[in-house]
């Protein structure tokens, strides 16, 4: 797919610019958990590439782990791709989140990368700290940011703080905050098919209507770039548009099952993309090889 963010010759920062010339945000990259580090890397040769390949410059904050060696084992995999830098980052507190001169530190990379983890230790100590404000202005800027697992959670408006599995909605199974803002209008959730998170994800947007729902398998990554999503990876990102959404979650008490009805669910494998703006799935360039081919006939 040309342009696409898995294409072999991608080796330079890709900074989208509207018509009059002016850079638009960079790509954003929420990866589902348990990305591939031993084989092909396929998701995480896409985020060097993306960040410049052998130019990247990158900065790793390991902030939602509680082991030490998150960071470093990403660095080892990041320089070990060629990327000419990469470094870590470490936000024990509020306090350090909060310095200008560690938030600096930001101003020359071309990416950012956020391990996983526990979320709400990432929100509850990088939210509205110099840092959280300069990830979203250097991606403003271009650079590309990527998240995993729970670094994936955070990337969007809204972020799925915690909650319960199951295949069907019910009253309370999961708790959203507020995540960075890098992908408004939506809220991410990861480890999707795998942990069977299908149920909460349209209780949130049977409360949320006007939020798409973005499920992330692992492995798989949905990359943001401008108002399309494109899948990367060796699984599913599943999306719940709650546009047409009718349920009775403000009568359910408790714990109770909530119905949902008219929600639309699409599930894409790697290569499809998605506009978010439109809702509607791109026409994807395999496909109409395929038909042209079978017309041909």
């Amino acid at each position: 797919m040309a342009g696409s963010a898995t294409t072999a010759g991608v080796a330079t920062l890709p900074r989208a610019t509207g018509p009059d010339g002016v850079i638009t945000a960079g790509p954003v990259m929420a990866i589902g958990g348990a990305e591939d580090k031993l084989r092909d890397k396929l998701i995480l040769s896409a985020f060097v590439n993306l960040a410049g390949g052998p130019d990247a410059r990158i900065a790793i904050l390991p902030t939602a782990s509680s082991i030490e060696e998150a960071g470093e084992r990403y660095k080892a995999l990041f320089l070990g791709m060629g990327a000419e830098s990469a470094d870590v980052l470490y936000l024990p507190d509020r306090t350090a989140a909060a310095s200008p001169e560690i938030a600096e530190v930001l101003d020359d990379v071309t990416g950012i990368f956020l391990t996983g983890g526990n979320q709400m230790r990432l929100a509850s100590i990088v939210a509205g700290t110099p840092v959280a404000r300069k990830v979203r202005s250097r991606n403003m800027a271009g650079v590309v940011v990527a998240g995993t697992s729970a670094g994936a959670s955070i990337l969007s408006s809204h972020m799925v703080a915690y909650g319960a599995s199951g295949p069907s909605p019910r009253m309370r199974m999961a708790q959203m905050t507020a995540g960075f803002g890098l992908v408004p209008g939506v809220v991410i959730d990861q480890h999707f098919r795998q942990r069977d998170r299908i149920g909460r994800l349209l209780a949130l947007v049977a409360g949320s209507p006007e939020l798409l729902g973005i499920g992330v398998d692992e492995d798989t990554a949905a990359l943001f770039t401008g108002d399309t999503m494109e899948v990367l990876g060796r699984h599913s990102v599943t999306i719940v548009d709650g546009t047409h959404i009718e349920s009775d979650i403000h009568r359910v008490k408790g714990h109770g099952a909530i119905t949902v009805s008219g929600a639309i669910l699409h599930v894409l494998s790697a290569g499809n993309r998605y506009d978010m703006l439109e809702r509607r799935l791109l026409p994807n360039e395999s496909w109409r090889r395929v038909v042209e081919k079978a017309r041909r006939r």
